[in-house]
């Protein structure tokens, strides 16, 4: 998200880096959901390919709304002065602020995706079993807390990270692209540790839709911690936390360069 962008450019440059990470990460993401069910995993591309559609269609909107919402309020937070850098606190509220706004959008097409990939029906029939209020809110505060968190991550902490090796240590650090590496670790590592007993209630509920298992989020959470302790809020960690380094590293690249290519003359 870019303070020289309005919010209908910083909306489609989250649409493009969205899409594009879906597309390279989808397997992981697969992985990642299947285990915290307890369900066995396939390297049939057809499987680990299942709910992309909608995937798309979700991080592609959530990232869409995550930089219309954190552009907006950086442009807020800096006032008449747009051209100062944002303090740490200043880019992690705005970060959490439009994540916490994606929710509304991601949660239902989560569901539908998680949905595809436990039942492997078509997207027709999913959303005839998921249109219905008490069915299609199912995970919404984790989602929430997740996305708030996950924004910070991947949209506050890289910058944040790379203005401070390229200052302390301006002789090992001597270009943006080299401090992209240790800023996309910490906020990878960031992102997934603090959000994922969040995502693994989420995906519990909202794999089972019928409620046979997992009931409401304080229900599922202790049923999980029950069954697994500690140790269960953090099942299927390691394919997110991969998951999680490659895309911030690419979303940091991409929004840097996406945003020039798409409106040249805002970055002048």
């Amino acid at each position: 998200m870019s303070s020289k962008l309005n919010e209908f450019q910083n909306a489609t440059v989250g649409m493009a880096v969205g899409c594009v990470e879906v597309l390279c990460l989808q397997p992981l993401n697969y992985c990642k959901n299947m285990i915290q069910q307890g369900q066995p995993l396939s390297a049939d591309p057809r499987k680990l390919y299942r709910g992309v559609g909608a995937n798309c269609i979700n991080m592609g909107s959530c990232t869409m709304i995550q930089f219309a919402a954190g552009g907006s309020l950086k442009k807020s937070v800096l006032g008449s002065d747009q051209t100062r850098n944002l303090t740490p606190s200043e880019e992690v509220a705005c970060g959490l602020g439009g994540g916490i706004l994606s929710a509304s959008v991601g949660s239902p097409l989560e569901l539908i995706m998680i949905q595809q990939q436990r039942k492997g029906k078509n997207t027709i029939n999913t959303l005839k079993d998921v249109a219905v209020p008490s069915v299609i809110t199912r995970g919404l505060l984790g989602t929430a807390v997740r996305e708030g968190l996950w924004t910070v991550g991947y949209l506050s902490i890289p910058p944040i990270i790379r203005r401070e090796l390229m200052t302390r240590y301006p002789e090992r650090f001597d270009s943006v692209n080299k401090a992209r590496v240790p800023a996309a670790l910490l906020g990878g590592l960031f992102g997934c540790y603090l959000t994922h007993p969040f995502d693994t209630v989420k995906t519990c509920m909202q794999g089972d839709i019928e409620r046979t298992t997992y009931g409401t989020f304080t229900d599922t959470a202790k049923k999980i911690y029950t069954e697994s302790s500690i140790a269960g809020f953090y099942r299927g960690a390691t394919f997110r936390y991969g998951r999680m380094v490659c895309a911030v590293f690419m979303m940091d690249v991409l929004q840097a360069n996406i945003g020039p290519l798409l409106y040249p003359k805002a970055f002048e």
